[in-house]
């Protein structure tokens, strides 16, 4: 009696092909090519001194489902934007890449900010220097755009990214930074 190879949905299964198949099942060799998303948690956390989620620290953890080229030699972290509400992180080998992790706002010097701005009446002024930061569901970007309205936080206003895009509106959450969510 002669065997033949079992059929799964539609092709030959070789006991031959079982052995080459085995290692896609291992965690590491998945990710062979990637920078491991808690490596980058823990460059942050180094870096501020805080855990993530904690005032002065990340929001929270890096999306387990980022998939960044694996960096060769450290990660590069530093702070982003004036305010340090930011920081920014960068593989500077041949692969680079770059991402921002936006931080929890220290309790006592997000309070003051809020103040110093609101004594104007607004937290932010037309023509004013802000960052747009386009949030959505495991992603971030941000640019520097401009103001073209005054606006309290929380209010919608209408900024630009340069002087030729197109105006959009955005959701004022602190002095200097405004929110556009997407989906």
């Amino acid at each position: 009696m002669e065997s033949t190879p079992t059929l799964v949905h539609g092709w030959r299964f070789a006991p031959l092909i079982l052995p080459l198949l085995l290692p896609l099942c291992d965690p590491a060799v998945r990710a062979g090519g990637f920078t491991d998303p808690a490596q980058i948690d823990r460059a942050v956390a180094a870096f501020t001194g805080v855990a993530p989620g904690s005032p002065g620290g990340a929001r929270g953890a890096t999306d387990p489902r980022l998939q960044l080229a694996a960096c060769g030699g450290a990660l590069a972290v530093n702070w982003h934007g004036p305010t340090r509400n930011a920081v920014q992180v960068e593989c500077p080998g041949p692969k680079s890449w770059r991402i921002f992790v936006m931080l929890v706002p220290a309790q006592g010097a997000s309070a003051s900010s809020v103040g110093s701005a609101r004594s104007g009446g607004f937290a932010v002024k037309r023509g004013e220097a802000i960052t747009i930061l386009v949030r959505g569901r495991g992603f971030s970007i941000q640019q520097t755009g401009e103001a073209m309205e005054n606006g309290a936080v929380g209010d919608w206003i209408t900024v630009r990214s340069s002087r030729k895009a197109e105006a959009l509106r955005a959701r004022i959450e602190r002095p200097g930074l405004a929110i556009i969510p997407a989906g």
